[in-house]
């Protein structure tokens, strides 16, 4: 999985749309986040947090997806 290159140094990626965030540090299933980032990108729903924390995410009312 190729992260893209906007995004190429933050860990987290928050989609605007379902309010969830992926972890691109622990993906599981590197076929199915290819297929979720081109979705995002394509869609230009995505978000990434500053500080680039999954607390910051929370705060912003994001659930952690798995994929």
């Amino acid at each position: 999985m190729d992260r893209p290159t906007v995004f190429s140094h933050q860990r987290f990626l928050g989609d605007k749309r379902t309010q969830q965030v992926y972890d691109l540090d622990e993906v599981v299933d590197e076929e199915a986040m290819s297929i979720v980032l081109d979705e995002l990108m394509s869609a230009e729903t995505f978000l990434c947090f500053g500080p680039d924390t999954l607390a910051e995410a929370r705060n912003r009312g994001y659930q952690l997806r798995k994929v």
